[in-house]
């Protein structure tokens, strides 16, 4: 191996060099008022936006700019091309002008050059190469990908790269998605398993507001988003399923913090509620003295003498008050509660002996469902991991995957993001580990 690019290791010495204007040229076409709109999604795919999801975009009323895109197009997204929004597209459509639509100007693989633009950024060449326009943002335009020095298999090859990955995909992705859905078995078991302990508790029902020392409502507003802010604002994002997350808060300053925490700051013990977004999720609030509560979140601050905070939190999840939550609920597009709905919570309330030996039951059951699932999580991971380093190297040449590509049977929809999963996942795609190892 005795050439190279930028990005990249050294190649195989019988690949060649050229730009990327010597293999692709870009097509601005005319769009068909009748085609629906085409989205080049961060994962590589590329398809109508109807296909995949209608939420989450900025609707053109204008549509002013937009191109044809035809399926079979290479479609590389100027601005986002950097998180590796770059593929071929499935389908017929039309779509914004920040894409680079291009098309090959001999016969180049546009699915192995797909891989190789998705390459250039997860090996953050893409990156390095922005002058920066935005945050978290670059401006990959094709005249900057015209200039850039790609890898040239053979052609053969590049088919036999693509056919490979197809299959490694179908197989692996396949297990991916088992994992997946065992944890979601994992998640439902562990419900049936806390509405059966807390079923055969026989006690009195209190409203929340009557167990508590307070029901805290925050401003009805956005706390401002300051980058450098040592405080951070919890939204209804970091609050599912019992659980608390920091993901999806977001950072603020000291004068916003001491705003926002008028009414009382969240202190550990307290269960952290959820009127909308949706409406009813809780989690207990952590160890931490800079958390502030964002819009559409409350809190319960129990009474020490009268419940237990963990088995108030199971409670919110428990009848009476999920009946309590869809009656209060029902009606609304958004699934709303109001401010006065909080705090009439019904809740099932017996001993704080009782209800000791109910946490009890249910941190047992939790405990299993942890374990299990964080295994889980832990394999999806290196599968992810693993998905990384197949691709880079298969589509780099440093394995060549030739042999095992003339035994597979061709793919009609060729895939290059894949995730890999096992020892014998590995084997159904041809590579076992000691393979794979004495290869690279």
């Amino acid at each position: 191996m005795d050439v190279a690019v930028g990005w990249t290791a050294d190649l195989p010495s019988h690949w060649r060099l050229e730009r990327g204007k010597a293999l692709f040229e870009r097509v601005q076409r005319e769009p068909i008022a009748s085609d629906g709109v085409v989205t080049c999604f961060r994962d590589g795919v590329v398809t109508l936006r109807s296909r995949r999801r209608t939420t989450g975009f900025t609707e053109s009323l204008k549509e002013i700019g937009y191109q044809g895109i035809r399926k079979g197009d290479l479609v590389i997204h100027a601005m986002d091309a950097f998180a590796g929004a770059a593929g071929v597209s499935d389908s017929d459509g039309k779509g914004t002008p920040v894409y680079s639509v291009c098309v090959p100007r001999r016969d180049a693989n546009v699915h192995y050059y797909a891989a190789v633009v998705r390459e250039m950024a997860r090996s953050s060449w893409i990156q390095a190469l922005s002058k920066g326009i935005r945050e978290r943002s670059t401006d990959f335009r094709y005249e900057t990908f015209a200039t850039q020095v790609l890898p040239v298999p053979p052609v053969d090859e590049q088919s036999a790269i693509v056919k490979y990955l197809a299959h490694a995909n179908a197989r692996i992705g396949t297990a991916i998605t088992a994992k997946r859905r065992l944890i979601e078995l994992l998640m439902e078991e562990e419900k049936a398993s806390r509405r059966a302990v807390m079923a055969n508790i026989d006690a009195p029902i209190l409203r929340a507001k009557d167990v508590c020392i307070r029901v805290i409502d925050c401003k009805n507003r956005t706390p401002e988003y300051v980058a450098e802010g040592r405080h951070h604002v919890v939204r209804t994002t970091c609050v599912r399923d019992g659980r608390f997350s920091m993901h999806g808060s977001y950072p603020t300053d000291e004068a916003n913090f001491r705003l926002w925490t008028q009414r009382g700051a969240p202190q550990a013990g307290d269960v952290l509620f959820t009127r909308e977004a949706p409406a009813g999720e809780a989690a207990l609030m952590p160890e931490r003295d800079d958390l502030c509560l964002g819009q559409r979140m409350m809190l319960y601050r129990p009474d020490p003498e009268k419940i237990v905070p963990e088995y108030l939190l199971r409670a919110i999840y428990d009848e009476p008050a999920r009946e309590f939550i869809s009656i209060a609920t029902n009606g609304s597009t958004v699934g709303h509660l109001r401010v006065g709905d909080v705090g009439l919570l019904p809740i099932r309330v017996p001993s704080l002996v009782e209800q000791g030996g109910v946490v009890e039951k249910l941190r047992a059951v939790a405990e299993g469902t942890t374990r299990a699932v964080e295994r889980i999580e832990r394999e999806i991971a290196l599968l992810q991991e693993f998905r990384t380093r197949l691709v880079a190297d298969v589509v780099t040449g440093q394995v060549d995957v030739r042999g095992i590509a003339s035994s597979l049977l061709e793919t009609s929809e060729p895939v290059v993001a894949l995730a890999a999963e096992t020892d014998e996942t590995l084997a159904e795609v041809g590579l076992d580990t000691d393979e794979w190892s004495n290869a690279v």
